[in-house]
């Protein structure tokens, strides 16, 4: 005679480790090292059939019911153990495995039939459904985005990547495919158009970005020397560079008497942010450095000082700390948060000035924050400058948001 036993259980895996504690449970080695103490009881009813029912009092609960068939000599209160930590692991595993597929049927069968619904509905593409419904801007721009990399044709796929001479004969094919005809339908030409230059531009940013920052300095190169020269010019206008190799570099923030050895991280795009920020905003720019040597003698009035309770404000050495903004705005770019900033400001193809811009954003907000942190010593940097990636990044997750700077250098590059 057999009987049946049903106990709660969440995958195959644990339902093995079952057996292979059932057949180690005299030696009870299996039980010290492996199940522990975790898990809860269990209440045994006998059924009419002499069956017996487990019910899980643990505090994983349960989400299935498993029927296994075992011999009347075996001790039924013995065979209900409690879960082990590397049966919770296993079944968390299996749990998000099963989660992946259930999200992968979900995007290559049913959100395929939905698309195909709503256009038999509206009588649209779901490429027209997003330009007649959404403004124009980043939240255009990321839907149009979204919906050609996940498209199963190739065409739709690439069009993402194309050369910049290429859009519009690529969209000609787009709506050749689409069967939508452009005369009855012109200005979704227009906003498919404007969306792929933005697409486009970004990847192509990106770039152009990349390249600047894999260029090491080259002291023998007499364009990056002109570039360095020109730094010290417009951030120290009026105090002469004594030489070439001079400890004066410090006194604008780099960290020896050769400013090059700085630029290694990020290489010459680092020195491309700084004269950028130094020649287009130059009075920010000789403030920022000025309240970088002395912040006490920024512009934030007594009042507020005594307030936020700033009486012992620590610099920062501004060539430095503007290499490692420009990190911080290199992983923004390359991560895509700066696509919702970009797709709001530039009307086309954003460009490296667009980048530069927003440097000189995130330089006077840092140098702003730095002082409202008022931090104990300069160690405390890493801190404050990932309290602000943090800020930046939470402000960009909104769709309308533009990071736009109070700077002359902004002035024709914001599209709002």
């Amino acid at each position: 005679m057999e009987m049946c036993v049903h106990f709660p259980s969440t995958s195959g895996i644990r339902h093995l480790a079952w057996h292979w504690r059932r057949e180690a449970h005299e030696a009870d080695i299996f039980k010290s090292v492996l199940w522990g103490q975790a898990g809860g009881g269990r209440d045994t009813n006998v059924r009419e059939d002499g069956a017996d029912t487990y019910a899980d009092k643990g505090k994983f609960g349960s989400s299935s019911l498993r029927t296994v068939w075992i011999t009347p000599n075996q001790n039924r209160h013995n065979e209900a153990l409690p879960a082990s930590p590397i049966g919770r692991v296993l079944s968390f595993v299996f749990d998000r495995m099963l989660f992946q597929v259930c999200l992968y049927f979900y995007c290559k069968f049913l959100w395929r039939c939905l698309k195909f619904v709503m256009r038999k509905l509206t009588g649209r593409c779901e490429l027209q459904r997003i330009c007649y419904s959404t403004k124009p801007g980043a939240s255009r721009t990321m839907k149009i985005e979204t919906s050609l990399r996940d498209s199963k044709s190739k065409l739709l796929q690439t069009s993402v990547s194309v050369h910049p001479d290429a859009i519009e004969k690529t969209i000609e094919d787009i709506m050749e495919l689409k069967k939508i005809n452009p005369d009855i339908n012109p200005q979704l030409g227009i906003s498919l158009q404007a969306c792929l230059l933005q697409i486009v531009g970004y990847r192509n940013l990106i770039a152009d970005v990349e390249k600047l920052r894999r260029e090491p300095y080259d002291s023998d190169n007499p364009q990056h020397e002109e570039m360095l020269l020109k730094l010290w010019k417009f951030l120290k206008p009026n105090t002469p560079l004594e030489s070439r190799i001079s400890k004066q570099w410090c006194e604008i923030g780099f960290q020896g008497d050769d400013p090059k050895t700085d630029f290694r991280g990020m290489g010459l795009l680092g020195l491309y942010n700084l004269q950028y920020f130094a020649e287009r905003d130059a009075a920010a720019a000789q403030q920022v450095l000025s309240d970088s040597l002395h912040p006490k003698c920024s512009k934030f009035s007594k009042a507020e000082w005594e307030k936020k309770r700033m009486d012992k404000a620590i610099g920062y050495s501004f060539a430095i700390v503007g290499i490692n903004i420009t990190d911080l705005a290199y992983n923004l770019l390359v991560s895509g948060a700066l696509k919702t900033h970009f797709y709001n400001i530039a009307p086309e193809a954003p460009t490296l000035s667009h980048f530069q811009q927003t440097f000189c954003y995130l330089m006077h907000e840092f140098h702003k924050f730095w002082i409202e942190e008022d931090p104990t010593d300069i160690m405390e940097f890493n801190r404050v400058r990932e309290k602000f990636r943090k800020r930046i990044i939470k402000q960009l997750r909104n769709p309308d948001m533009a990071l736009c700077p109070h700077f002359a250098a902004s002035e024709g590059l914001i599209n709002m």
